[in-house]
């Protein structure tokens, strides 16, 4: 985490790091529409991690964008590890993490450095995500709470879901095309300053996988920064291709990761409450993967792998 890695040669206006396991084509797409539509005056640079593919990305990325900065790992070092990479090679006075399921649409990240540049209190910024039709999804979130550990088991109603109780922001927001505070942006895509991150530190390498944007979040928000939601740049996220590889072990990794943003930021009643939930949870679960096997609705293979995870996450 400590901000002194942070490269400090400064050559361009933005370094935009892009994490990959295992998805080439996605990731071809990607580095395509970065390299495509980031506006020429702005002089970007982009940075491809390769957490030991086994599908031929690096070789892809070598043949196809030359011009792009590959740093080919030999082992998978987690979303937190690989931007740490790339952010320690960057160069850029803004720093964008992209994840290489996402496609990013017309000049979508120079509007988010355009905001950036006009806006002297944000130190983070994220786009509005849509799906791969086109459809409208959720790219802001509110911190964690005890009713989106419990929404997250117990659905009751679709309003509750994508309502601010279970950490959403209204659809309003995003449809009126104005930038609007957040607490934390989807890491899929998030933009910040150079002084931000020399400030707050790289992201915390104890996340393997997911909470570490909330993490890193949270510290810019403590340091006196604003985080923002910018829809007019809007970027396609696909959604979850690199972790539905591993649907039961990223499961785990999810609540594991959960437990340790719990520990860095939450009280200790906090975190027995949100222990129960998870427990009631699991519980059910477990009883709705048993009735899928009896009705032969789901193979012994895929019920035993996913109560495995169930138990694993009972027990931490």
């Amino acid at each position: 985490m400590d901000a002194s890695e942070l490269g400090t040669d400064q050559q361009m206006d933005l370094s935009v790091i892009i994490v990959n396991w295992n998805v080439r084509d996605l990731l071809a797409a990607c580095v395509d529409s970065v390299l495509r539509f980031t506006r020429p005056s702005l002089e970007t640079e982009v940075i491809v991690v390769d957490n030991a593919s086994h599908d031929g990305s690096p070789n892809m990325i070598r043949q196809r964008f030359p011009s792009v900065h590959l740093l080919a790992n030999t082992e998978n070092k987690g979303f937190a590890g690989g931007n740490n990479q790339g952010l320690r090679a960057a160069t850029g006075r803004y720093l964008a993490l992209l994840n290489p399921d996402t496609e990013v649409r017309g000049d979508a990240l120079g509007t988010l450095v355009d905001f950036l540049a006009a806006t002297p209190n944000a130190g983070m910024v994220g786009p509005r995500l849509i799906h791969s039709d086109g459809s409208f999804q959720h790219s802001a979130f509110r911190f964690p709470t005890l009713a989106m550990a419990f929404f997250d088991f117990f659905p009751l109603h679709h309003r509750l879901i994508h309502s601010r109780l279970n950490g959403r922001y209204p659809r309003r927001l995003y449809d009126a095309g104005v930038p609007f505070p957040i607490d934390h942006p989807l890491g899929a895509c998030m933009v910040l300053r150079r002084e931000v991150i020399e400030q707050v530190g790289l992201l915390d390498e104890g996340f393997f996988m997911y909470c570490e944007e909330i993490d890193w979040a949270m510290r810019v928000r403590k340091a006196g920064w604003g985080i923002y939601c910018v829809p007019a740049a809007e970027v396609v996220h696909h959604v979850g291709q690199s972790t539905r590889q591993s649907r039961d072990e990223m499961f785990v990794t999810l609540w594991r990761s959960r437990y340790r943003l719990f520990e860095k930021y939450y009280g200790p009643a906090y975190r027995w409450l949100v222990r129960r939930i998870v427990r009631l949870g699991m519980a059910r679960e477990v009883a709705r993967v048993r009735r899928a096997l009896r009705r032969g609705e789901m193979s012994r293979t895929e019920a035993q792998s996913r109560l495995s995870a169930c138990r694993l996450v009972a027990s931490l």
